[in-house]
């Protein structure tokens, strides 16, 4: 056990410790001291739509002057924030703390919002003098880096010369000591995916990070949130001694305990965005004792305080009398001769002058070379730790390069080989390249979010992020890649063995590689969303590969259009490469000779088209076409980044403002009461476990090498119906992944096994996961399974009809929706959209709010919930909590975490489990039995400390200095070691029955809805939803008709001489790019709405087969729109035969063509749900092959590939297309008179490239193929939702565990 307790149990200061006393000298060096004064600071907001959208809503104005368009935020607030200071604004959810933050730190101008009054620092306006840093409410970290690398990194961008690499080490140390950090700081952060630290080692890791930047000022929102009580204390002081030492600090925060209250020094106290007081805080309770309002004895100041200006909606009652308080409030606040200014006089705190400034001391970004330096150095680490990314790259390349090789092996001289050559000559030039684009985008999406971040904050420079991103991958990536795939493919598909042939044509690959990358920064610099800017890569591609001359000879381009061919970087890598092969190295003007069966060798007329000369007429191309091109392809690479570095470096980037979705009643009103159940009416379920534990196994090390870590130790505790069961310890107790485990939320993967120890009994039973998941409702951390484009109150409507018992009829469901609604206190931004990174909706404790009510809705029997309180106001939190009581009371069994307790609320705590970091139990039982317990060993906790903060401090280690850390840890050593040896822990029952529904639980298994009730709802949810998300509509429509543009504009009119031929059948082969096109779309739109499907189908809402039909029949109307629009352009202004058959044929192969693509993506995401990344890379060589063996582009398939060939929709599609638009057409000589060579007629270049199949069989097997790909794809999903076949224990020698 010792060695375990080392796996750190941390512990702030108790109450005793002086504030103005810190554990640790933190080494930053002295800051310039600012003062920050606002005055009249006020914010509205233009709601009103931009764009198209605006237009319905114009011409409404129009006809009601009146419509309000404009919301005030704050109004009218004034504040004095001297340097030496700790600021707290205080306020409930939506009372405006963080655009008060967000206005005071410039980080919101312009655009909807318009800002007057005044915000002064120094007596300056501007910040930009100012250092400052800011510690948003989420967290963007880096998952693959541990915590230490973490901050070093930070420390090297934000602590430049003359800091020594010493200094930065040390205050780096001191940082993870001064914020609790010890035990987890060689843990990778991790993510939702891939597990690493806690929320609350997150929220103190962001913290840490922004503190490393030595600022003047520092503004912090919601920085508590997500931390235990002890961590949340410990974390102010921290700040409080930062301010000691002549900082600003300016904090919104939501539960501040009793002890943190005696930290503030100034305090803003906003409702409704207006403000209540603004002032010194120990001012504050006099200020509004004078009104009335005196602080009860053993109150919580803060809570008070809070709970003082919250507006209660939860009845009309209570609505009357707190809206009456708070004006009362505001105007005595307006009215009152209180200057703000002179605080600085009365101030009786002596601020800390700082001691000499360095005046060489580097302020800002550091040196561009030292962020190269650092950032490639980052990047490297991080691209190392990301296997799946490598191995995507890397199997992308060589699986590419082995199967297109062996298509196109060992070429013969032919005039099919050498059409086929041309075709291996693309292949490698364009195609290539454009899987690398699509990946690369992808990852830039995801990337450039920190970029963002630390951009705005200073620390990153535009040019230090682009070459470093390309620096760290040189070796990995940017030559490895292109060299495997030159070195397979070059010598497979049997080119000129030369090495200076071979040269050229590994420099053009590795050049076409970096334009594919350089060229996807472009893209995300002009669009974060990965659904506009693989629009924007896709449109640009599209121009490539068609003004190349591969598709379409150059003089059969329109006019107009020919030029174009000079701006495609495809035509000097292909020209290149042809030029590498036809012509280049060697004397002969007529190039290589290939096998002309003609005896009279190349001098014979018939033997012209057999010379490298004439391939490179054919193609358009210029002589000596080897050195221009890649000098030209070296340009576009250089371009294209400082494009992007232009875009990065100027253009803003921001979030839009939805806008409330009026409904013009309220259907909550006189619904204050929720549907009571009576508790007679209610099957209890009664939760114990005896000796249970939890390990943790994970392969690291690319799964060589297995680790086991212990997350609980065994724990013998029962949870009990009618009360709340309350998990309380500090960061790392394993409180989490107990309510995992308990809701069956962990699944076994590759790398990583669960091993369950002991017994968790249901009413003395041992149940089937199926039964405990239709039992149990979670309600995780994360608020990520909303629809961000529905309002709260459409969010909670459609959950109640997908959620609530089948026997509630609908009336009662919506009226169950709308109290649960009112309960949560949700009514004031019911109409409000949810919003996401991109949209800004409602607050984060709104969110928080909504998804406990979601799962509220379902009704469940076992109510399982962490940190239901987390992100929420005191007074929001104890609404909720006397919600959840209610619903305890009603027989249901509640089981949540709660990581800071109003002091309020212990009185309702029924059982407590209390756990110390590591999993070890401290305390189960009673709430009433936990401090006579501690009181027994000697701890007495002060009659006016939260039971709660008093428990969590006893239970944590303090490890900021060595001698506390051995006193704190003894303790909690004993206090392990005493509750292993009670006789206080509860007896429990043992009994092994392991039926699938045992009798006692087979009445409560809740039903998945029905199918025929699902679908309907999932449908017209997901039309609202899709109808106010701009990207998925976006997705949908402008990919195929951009294609369509594009593919019109370069081929019409198809013209009818020997010329053509080529481009006719480019112009078909066209067709098989549309393969992209669906899973373009799939990858914009699917993931998000399989994740949320995913936790909705964890609670047991609804089946697969309702979720996948809907997301089929909403796609299906897009594709069939677009196919026909597709079809009108390529039919009617291309020049193909105007038939209506004809119309309608390509109307239905472009339909199918889009729809298996999308099927195929569905495929792979659903695979490689953890890593859409990889799941692209693999997608796109899937298609890529598909592409390259459609018949046109490589005329001699190998047997194997060609059986193969024969599940793919795009052989199908060309065997079709091209008996329907070449038979009958006569081809007339191109230059005129007698004398030209070639087929003269559609049919005899259909049998030349084999395609002279049936027409009418072919387009029955594209049918079949799209009906078999999406059966394929929802078999899948419904596999692998039911997890056949992934429970990988014992696989890799895992063992087996009880579970």
């Amino acid at each position: 056990m010792d060695e375990d307790l080392e796996a750190g149990l941390e512990k702030k200061p108790g109450h005793e410790d002086h504030v103005n006393r810190s554990d640790n000298d933190l080494s930053f060096r002295a800051v310039e001291p600012v003062d920050v004064f606002v005055h009249s600071l006020t914010v509205d907001i233009d709601l009103s739509p931009a764009g198209i959208a605006a237009l319905p809503s114009a011409l409404k104005r129009r006809k009601d002057a009146a419509a309000a368009t404009h919301k005030r935020i704050l109004d009218n607030v004034n504040a004095d924030m001297p340097s030496g200071s700790l600021t707290a604004i205080l306020g409930g959810s939506g009372s405006g703390k963080t655009t008060t933050l967000h206005a005071l730190s410039h980080r919101i101008s312009g655009g909807r919002l318009q800002i007057s009054g005044n915000v002064r620092y120094n007596g300056t306006r501007s910040i930009s003098g100012i250092e400052s840093a800011y510690v948003m409410q989420n967290d963007v970290l880096i998952p693959t880096l541990t915590v230490r690398e973490t901050l070093r990194y930070a420390a090297e961008l934000r602590l430049p010369p003359p800091t020594t690499p010493e200094e930065r080490r040390r205050v780096v140390e001191d940082v993870i000591l001064e914020l609790g950090l010890k035990e987890c700081a060689n843990t990778r952060v991790g993510n939702n995916i891939h597990k690493g630290c806690s929320g609350g080692e997150k929220r103190r890791t962001s913290l840490g990070v922004q503190m490393l930047a030595n600022p003047s000022v520092l503004f912090l929102d919601e920085v508590t949130t997500g931390l235990d009580a002890a961590s949340a204390f410990q974390l102010i002081k921290t700040l409080k001694l930062l301010a000691n030492k002549g900082r600003t600090i300016i904090v919104t925060i939501h539960q501040p305990r009793s002890e943190i209250w005696g930290l503030f020094d100034h305090l803003v106290l906003l409702s409704g965005g207006a403000t209540v007081y603004s002032g010194l805080a120990k001012n504050c309770l006099p200020h509004f004792e004078s009104l009335g309002y005196s602080l009860p004895a053993f109150v919580n100041p803060a809570e008070f305080l809070v709970d003082l200006a919250a507006h209660d909606i939860r009845s009309p009652e209570l609505e009357h009398e707190s809206s009456a308080r708070v004006q009362l409030l505001k105007q005595a606040w307006s009215s009152s001769s209180h200057d703000i200014r002179a605080s600085r006089v009365t101030n009786e705190k002596i601020r800390v002058q700082p001691t000499s400034i360095d005046d060489h001391a580097i302020r800002g970004s550091s040196y561009l070379g030292r962020q190269i330096s650092v950032l490639t150095a980052r990047t490297f680490k991080i691209t190392y730790r990301d296997p799946m990314g490598m191995a995507g790259s890397l199997i992308e390349a060589l699986s590419m390069a082995i199967i297109t090789g062996w298509i196109f092996y060992n070429l013969d001289g032919s005039l099919s080989g050498m059409r086929s050559r041309q075709g291996a000559l693309y292949t490698a030039a364009a195609l290539q390249g454009y899987l690398i684009l699509l990946f690369e985008i992808y990852r830039l999406t995801i990337d450039i979010e920190l970029f963002d971040r630390e951009y705005v904050e200073g620390v990153v420079s535009v040019p230090a992020f682009l070459i470093s991103r390309r620096l760290a991958r040189v070796f990995m990536e940017d030559l490895p890649v292109p060299l495997l795939y030159s070195i397979i493919f070059y010598f497979m598909v049997g080119f000129d063995p030369g090495a200076s042939q071979f040269l050229v044509f590994f420099a053009v690959n590795l050049l076409m590689h970096y334009i594919a990358v350089s060229l996807a920064m472009l893209c995300v610099s002009v669009s974060r969303e990965l659904s506009v800017a693989t629009l924007i890569a896709n449109m640009a591609y599209t121009l490539q590969s068609l003004g190349c001359g591969y598709f379409v000879q150059s003089n059969q381009i329109p006019v107009w259009m020919r030029w174009l061919k000079w701006t495609a970087y495809v035509f000097y890598g292909f020209g290149a490469m042809a030029a590498n092969e036809f012509v280049g190295h060697t004397s002969n003007p007529a190039g290589r000779i290939y096998d002309c069966p003609d005896a009279g060798g190349s001098a014979a007329a018939a033997c012209e088209e057999y010379t490298g000369a004439y391939q490179m007429r054919s193609l358009g191309f210029p002589d000596n076409w080897i050195t221009r091109p890649i000098l030209v392809l070296l340009a576009f690479a250089i371009a294209f980044y400082i494009g992007a570095a232009i875009i990065l470096r100027y253009k803003r980037v921001g979030i839009q403002i939805s806008r409330a979705q009026q409904t013009g009643i309220d259907t909550s009103l006189g619904k204050e009461a929720m549907i009571a159940v009576s508790p007679d009416n209610k099957r209890s379920v009664k939760i114990a476990m005896h000796d249970y534990s939890l390990d943790i196994r994970k392969r690291v090390r690319w799964l060589t090498k297995v680790e086991t870590k212990s997350i609980l130790k065994p724990i013998n505790t029962l949870f009990e119906p009618g009360v709340l069961n309350v998990i309380m310890g500090p960061s790392g107790a394993g409180k989490t992944s107990l309510l995992n485990v308990m809701a069956d939320r962990l699944h076994d993967s590759v790398s990583t096994a669960y091993k369950r120890s002991g017994n968790m009994m249901f009413n003395n039973t041992m149940p089937s996961a199926d039964v405990v998941r239709s039992i149990c409702s979670y309600v995780c951390q994360d608020d990520d399974a909303l629809l961000p484009c529905l309002t709260v109150r459409e969010n909670l409507q459609f959950a109640a009809a997908l959620r609530s018992p089948t026997h509630y009829s609908k009336i009662q469901k919506r009226q169950r929706a709308e109290s649960v609604l009112l309960k949560m206190g949700l009514r004031d931004c019911a109409d409000n959209l949810v919003g996401n990174e991109l949209i800004k909706g409602i607050s984060g404790g709104e969110k928080r709010r909504v998804t406990i009510a979601i799962q509220i809705l379902t009704d469940p029997q076992v109510l399982i919930m962490d940190e239901p309180t987390s992100g929420l106001d005191a007074f929001t939190a104890s609404s909720i909590v006397e919600v959840l009581k209610g619903l305890a009371e009603e027989g249901r069994t509640l089981i949540l975490t709660i990581h800071q307790a109003r002091s309020d609320l212990f009185q309702h705590f029924g059982n407590i489990l209390l756990l110390a970091r590591g999993g070890y139990p401290v305390f189960t039982g009673k709430g009433s039995d936990m401090l006579p317990h501690f009181a027994a060993l000697g701890h007495h906790c002060p009659t006016n400390t939260n039971p709660a903060d008093f428990a969590l401090d006893l239970i944590t280690v303090n490890l900021q200095r060595a001698d506390k850390e051995a006193a704190t840890r003894e303790k909690v050593r004993s206090l392990i070691l005493s509750w292993d040896n009670t006789s206080q822990q509860p007896a429990i029952t043992q009994t092994t029955s392991h039926l699938s529904a045992p009798a006692e639980l087979g009445s409560l298994i809740r039903s998945p809805t029905s199918f025929a009730t699902a679908f309907p709802l999932l449908l017209h949810r997901s039309s609202l939803n899709f109808r106010r998300s701009p990207p998925a509509l976006i997705a949908r429509t402008t990919q195929v008709l951009g294609f369509a543009v594009i593919l019109t504009l370069f081929f019409a009119p198809l013209q009818s001489n020997t010329y053509s031929i080529q481009t006719r059948l480019g112009f078909i082969q066209e067709f098989a790019a549309l393969y992209f096109v669906g899973m373009l779309q799939n990858v914009a739109v699917y993931p998000t709405e399989r994740r949320v499907f995913a936790r909705e189908h964890e609670d047991g809402a609804y089946g697969v087969a309702a979720f996948f039909l809907q997301y089929t029949l909403l796609e299906i109307p897009f594709e069939l729109i677009t196919s026909l629009l597709f079809a009108l352009l390529t039919v009617i202004a291309a020049g193909l035969p105007r038939t209506t058959p004809l119309f309608f044929i390509v109307a239905f192969n472009c339909f199918a063509i889009v729809n298996c693509g999308e099927s195929v993506g569905i495929v792979f995401d659903t695979l490689f749900e953890q890593h859409t990344g990889f799941a692209i890379n693999l997608t796109s060589v899937v298609l890529s092959l598909a592409t390259v063996m459609g018949g046109v582009m490589s005329l001699n398939v190998p047997g194997f590939l060609e059986a193969w060939n024969h599940l793919s929709p795009v052989k199908w599609a060309l065997g079709n297309l091209a008996p329907y638009t070449l038979q009958g057409v006569v081809l007339s000589c191109g230059g005129g008179g007698d004398g030209c060579t070639g087929p003269r007629t559609g049919e005899e270049v259909l049998r030349l490239y084999g395609l002279d199949k049936n027409a009418g069989l072919n387009l029955l097997a594209l049918g079949v193929c799209v009906v078999v790909y999406r059966l394929v794809a929802w078999g899948l999903l419904e596999w692998r939702m039911r997890r056949w076949g992934w429970r990988w224990k014992g696989i890799f020698g895992f063992g087996k565990g009880n579970g």
